[in-house]
């Protein structure tokens, strides 16, 4: 092969491998997004959605609540984490964005993958678990996904592998994010190149640009480390986001994605510091995910959950610890936001869950049934087939 042939293969810009898709019909315009953000690592939904009328709030956390006048506010008991200021916050204005607080499971194992797996399955709690089969996976077939006549019907993970919500009969691609912009050759074939063009006019132009190269991936490497079971740092989504949008919307219906760093038992911050950070990356990502959409916005939802939230009070290194009740997120251009959601609850040390948590008022198969019912429609036996056990409870989102 030829230097400038070899040079070109390896140098020039490596597509992702979305060529595949290419006899794939694109969606319905009209066909609803929907999009499940899980967020891994149990974020501190009190820092995100901030009890602005809880005294106890303050009293439980002297070094890391948001103060109220920080506080952007949502309501008359709630406000919102500042670092959501230009992302967030004006979707909820208009009217674009809700949050769900003392959300989740029954689950009380505070286990991460336990709890991580107790969601993503959807299965009955005092049920033996399949681990074939996720309720994303059971909704794709539910919907006809892959079936003859529904090309417009389309289910992907933007993870490194197939996750668990998103396992079964159905086969269901996977796209990993960080290879979106994987090089195409490796370290040695790039030593190689290099030796070639030694001693050449080239030769500064090529080991340069791999320089330039391997820098990037050192530092996108750091962003990953932190990320929990693989899955993709707040930062990294921040950076994807509009290519993700650009599949949602072009190509995909039902999507899942991960980001990992939310497990803040040291040094959390309150409304600066490392969640504020990560809360900020997440909200930029989100924000730039609804602007690429376009006007599919308005047919797209995107559900944020988390498999448990935080201790309520903080702990002896201004950190807080596994718990029980968290802050789902609901979003999208037809959502019905600008509000609160769902059954709530005084918060102070009386109506904390082993006078340590947020109880778990809004169990998350419930809220999933009543989403899934006002977007696509389904009747009841639909909905026992994506939750079984389960009773769907609509809380007027969409």
């Amino acid at each position: 092969m030829k230097r400038r042939n070899l040079l070109q293969l390896g140098l020039g810009a490596a597509a992702p491998p979305m060529q595949l898709w290419a006899a794939v019909p694109a969606p319905w315009p009209e066909t609803p997004r929907v999009l499940v953000v899980f967020l891994r690592g149990a974020y501190d939904a009190a820092n995100l959605l901030v009890p602005t009328a809880s005294s106890f709030y303050y009293e439980a956390r002297p070094n890391i609540a948001i103060a109220k006048a920080q506080a952007l506010p949502l309501d008359a008991a709630w406000g919102l984490a500042p670092a959501l200021a230009d992302s967030i916050h004006p979707l909820w204005l208009k009217g674009q964005a809700a949050f769900v607080p003392f959300a989740g499971t029954h689950d009380t194992t505070r286990s991460h993958f336990e709890t991580q797996d107790h969601i993503e399955l959807g299965q009955p709690d005092d049920a033996s678990r399949d681990f074939r089969s996720g309720f994303m996976n059971r909704l794709a077939g539910v919907l006809g996904a892959g079936s003859a006549g529904s090309s417009h019907l389309e289910a992907m993970a933007f993870t490194d592998q197939v996750p668990l919500i998103l396992r079964g009969s159905l086969p269901v691609a996977n796209q990993a994010l960080r290879d979106l912009g994987k090089p195409a050759i490796s370290a040695s074939q790039a030593q190689t190149i290099a030796a070639m063009y030694a001693g050449t006019k080239l030769a500064g132009t090529v080991s340069g640009g791999f320089e330039v190269r391997d820098e990037v991936s050192r530092e996108m490497a750091g962003e990953m480390e932190a990320a929990s079971r693989n899955a993709i740092a707040a930062k990294g989504f921040a950076l994807e986001a509009r290519r993700v949008a650009r599949l949602m919307r072009e190509r995909v219906t039902l999507g899942f994605i991960d980001i990992g760093g939310w497990d803040t038992h040291v040094g959390e911050g309150g409304a600066n510091g490392q969640l504020a950070t990560k809360l900020g990356e997440l909200g930029k990502g989100l924000a730039l995910f609804a602007d690429e959409m376009g006007p599919q916005w308005a047919n797209t939802v995107v559900v944020v959950v988390s498999e448990f939230g935080r201790t309520f009070r903080e702990n002896g290194n201004r950190g807080t610890d596994h718990g029980h009740g968290s802050a789902y997120w609901v979003l999208g251009g037809g959502v019905k936001g600008g509000r609160i959601a769902g059954e709530q609850v005084e918060v102070k040390a009386a109506t904390l869950f082993q006078n340590r948590d947020w109880p778990v008022l809004n169990e998350y198969r419930a809220l999933f049934g009543g989403l899934f019912k006002r977007i696509y429609g389904l009747n009841d036996a639909q909905l026992a087939t994506v939750f079984p056990g389960a009773s769907s409870r609509d809380i007027g989102l969409v």
